[in-house]
C-alpha cells in the first residue's frame, strides 16, 4: 500500500456493519479502501443477528430512540444526526432491499433476511474499489516501520506475518461477544499498548442465572413466559418497570425484557452481589382483581386449578410460584395474589460475556475527538461495538454501529484532506 497522499489509503480493520460503513463513506470520497478481517468472510455476527429475522433498526421517535443508549445519550446522539434511523432505511432502499415496520415498531427488510443485503453491500462496495483481505488477524503496530511510515500494522495471514502501511485507519472490531464470529477482544491489550484507555468489557444483552431447582429446569426450560412485567430498583433508587417477553433457561433468564434491563441488573449484581426483581405474571390485571380471584371459594379444586380457571395462571407461571413460594406460601390465598403481581425472582450473576448479544465497555469517547479519532494517535479512529456504549435489542445496536462507521469513515477521509492540504503548504 502506498503512503502518498496524492493516492490515499486507510486500513479498516473489522468487517462488521460499522467496518463496512466506514469504507463505503471512505470511497465515496475516492479513497483507497482495503478491509482486513481475520475471518474467511465478512459480516459473520451480521449474518447470524439476521436469523431470526433482521432487525435493522427502530421506527418509534427520535426522542425515545436516544433515550435507549442511556448515559451515552449524548455521544450517540450526533453520530445519529450524521445517519438518522430514517438515513438507514433509505441507505437499505439504496441497495434495493424493501423494509417494513413491524407490530413492535422495529424495522426489518421485506424478506426478513440479512444474507441478501449483505450481498448486495459487498457488490456495491467492491465496485468502488474497496480491497478485501480475508483471514488477516490484526496483531499490533510496527513500531520500527512508523519511523518512515504513517502508520504501519501487522497481520497474522495463512501465508505468515505481513506488514501494512497506510495513511489513516479505521478499527471496527467489535467487542467480546460471540467470539468464535470474530469478535473476540484481542483488540484491548494492543490499543493498551498505544496507552489508549479501555473500559473493562462486560456482557449487555445478556441472561442472568438464578440457580432453579432441578425439576424447573429440566421440567421448565426454554419455554417463553408472558405477558410479564418487571420492576426494579436501581442503584440509584429509580424505579424501572417493562412489560414483555421472557425465558426461562437451564440456568435462569433470559430474553427480550430481560435484555432491555440487562445494564440495571448488571449494576445491582456489581453492587450487591446479586439482583431481586419483582416479577409480575398477570400484567394485564389490578392487584385488586387478583385478590380478589384467588380469594374466592375454590370448592375441591386445588389451588393449581383454581389459578388456572381464575386468572389463567399455569404452565411454566405456576411453576415458578412452586420454585419461589414455600408450600404454606403457595397455599395462603391472600399472599399468592400478591405474589402472582410481585414474585421475587433472585438473580445471581450474569452469563458468560461469550453468551451475551453485545458488550457495554470499550474504548472511552473521552479518548476520542468528534470524528472517532483518538485523540493522541492522529489518523487512527473507532467505530462500532468496541467503543463504550450499549443499547437493548430492538435494532438500536446496528443503527448506531452504522452511524458509528459513517462517522468514522468520513473523519477520515477529512483527516487525509486535512494532512494533504497541511503537505501543500509546506
Amino acid at each position: 500500500m502506498s503512503s502518498s497522499f496524492d493516492s490515499a489509503c486507510v486500513a479498516v480493520i473489522g468487517g462488521g456493519p460499522a467496518g463496512l460503513m466506514a469504507a463505503e463513506a471512505l470511497a465515496q470520497q475516492g479513497v483507497q479502501v482495503d478491509v482486513y478481517d481475520a475471518m474467511p468472510s465478512v459480516g459473520r455476527k451480521f449474518l447470524m443477528a439476521g436469523k431470526g429475522g433482521m432487525n435493522i433498526t427502530h421506527s418509534e421517535p427520535l426522542e425515545p430512540f436516544l433515550g435507549r443508549y442511556g448515559a451515552r445519550r449524548p455521544q450517540i446522539a450526533p453520530l445519529l444526526d450524521a445517519f438518522s434511523p430514517d438515513d438507514l432505511r433509505a441507505w437499505c432502499h439504496g441497495l434495493g432491499v424493501d423494509t417494513f415496520v413491524g407490530s413492535s415498531g422495529r424495522v426489518f427488510p421485506t424478506d426478513m433476511k440479512a444474507a441478501p443485503m449483505l450481498r448486495a453491500w459487498l457488490h456495491r462496495l467492491r465496485e468502488a474499489g474497496v480491497r478485501f483481505h480475508m483471514r488477516h488477524k490484526w496483531t499490533g503496530w510496527d513500531t520500527e516501520a512508523e519511523r518512515t511510515a504513517t502508520h504501519a500494522l501487522r497481520f497474522v495471514t495463512p501465508e505468515g506475518e505481513l506488514a501494512v502501511t497506510c495513511d489513516a485507519v479505521v478499527f471496527a472490531l467489535g467487542g467480546a461477544s460471540w467470539p468464535r464470529l470474530g469478535s473476540d477482544a484481542a483488540w484491548v491489550p494492543l490499543m493498551a499498548s498505544r496507552e489508549v484507555p479501555v473500559t473493562p468489557l462486560q456482557p449487555a444483552n445478556c441472561g442472568f442465572d438464578a440457580d432453579w431447582s432441578p425439576y424447573l429446569r429440566e421440567r421448565f426450560a426454554g419455554q417463553p413466559v408472558k405477558p410479564v412485567a418487571i420492576t426494579l430498583t436501581d442503584v440509584d433508587k429509580k424505579v424501572h418497570n417493562r412489560q414483555g417477553e421472557i425465558l426461562l433457561t437451564e440456568t435462569g433468564l433470559e430474553g427480550s425484557l430481560i435484555y432491555a434491563m440487562s445494564a440495571v441488573i448488571r449494576e445491582q449484581i456489581a453492587a450487591g452481589g446479586d439482583c431481586t426483581i419483582s416479577l409480575d405474571l398477570a400484567p394485564g390485571l389490578p392487584l385488586e382483581r387478583v385478590v380478589d380471584e384467588v380469594t374466592r371459594p375454590r370448592g375441591s379444586r386445588s389451588m393449581s386449578s383454581h389459578l388456572h380457571g381464575r386468572i389463567g395462571i399455569g404452565g411454566v407461571k405456576l411453576a415458578l410460584l412452586h420454585e419461589i413460594l414455600s408450600k404454606e406460601a403457595f397455599a395462603d390465598a391472600r399472599g399468592l395474589a400478591h405474589a402472582i403481581k410481585a414474585l421475587p425472582i433472585r438473580l445471581k450473576r450474569a452469563r458468560p460475556i461469550a453468551e451475551a448479544i453485545s458488550t457495554a465497555g470499550g474504548i472511552p469517547f473521552e479518548a476520542l475527538d468528534e470524528h472517532l479519532m483518538i485523540e493522541h494517535v492522529p489518523g487512527v479512529f473507532c467505530a462500532g461495538e468496541m467503543l463504550d456504549w450499549e443499547a437493548p435489542t430492538g435494532g438500536y445496536l446496528l443503527t448506531a454501529c452504522f452511524a458509528s462507521g459513517l462517522v468514522a469513515g468520513r473523519g477520515a477521509a477529512d483527516y487525509l484532506d486535512k494532512v494533504k492540504a497541511r503537505g501543500a503548504s509546506t
